[in-house]
């Protein structure tokens, strides 16, 4: 018997706060209507950052400048679904566009305070979400630089 090959897939997100206040997306996913920092897969030949720039401006319409890493996380729901890598960034958002269509599954998108984020605990798609957002407020902040890409280089 062939031993099954483990890949984890490798997301990206981003904690975004204005005014107190953080960007989430409401969407909807196979368990439901859910509340997400923006977020998504690296695709192939992506860097990280490459990766959550366009994940936040597809879902949110806005443009979206990594300044830190805040977390990088191994998550599982249970042992029959799949793991998770998840690279969780931290930066400014500028020019927004209104008149651009956002991802499939997006309903909407949300300024939250951090109790309302805790408010919508059953209906957080993660718990990475919650623990994102409170990595960032009790200060987590790595330098970007900790992301080092090689691809298609020899």
């Amino acid at each position: 018997m062939e031993a099954m090959v483990w890949k984890p897939h490798v997301t990206v997100a981003a904690v975004i706060e204005r005014d107190g206040r953080f960007l989430l997306v409401e969407e909807h996913t196979p368990d439901g209507i859910a509340f997400n920092q923006p977020a998504g897969h690296l695709e192939p030949g992506e860097t990280l950052t490459d990766a959550v720039r366009r994940e936040v401006l597809e879902e949110t319409a806005w443009q979206f400048e990594p300044q830190a890493v805040i977390a990088v996380q191994l998550w599982r729901r249970n042992p029959e679904s799949p793991s998770f890598v998840r690279f969780c960034f931290c930066g400014e958002i500028h020019s927004h566009n209104p008149e651009q269509a956002l991802d499939d599954g997006i309903i909407g998108v949300h300024w939250l305070t951090h109790a309302d984020v805790i408010q919508h605990g059953d209906q957080l798609r993660s718990p990475l979400v919650r623990r994102s957002l409170e990595a960032y407020l009790n200060g987590s902040r790595y330098p970007l630089s900790i992301l080092q890409s090689f691809i298609d280089s020899a």
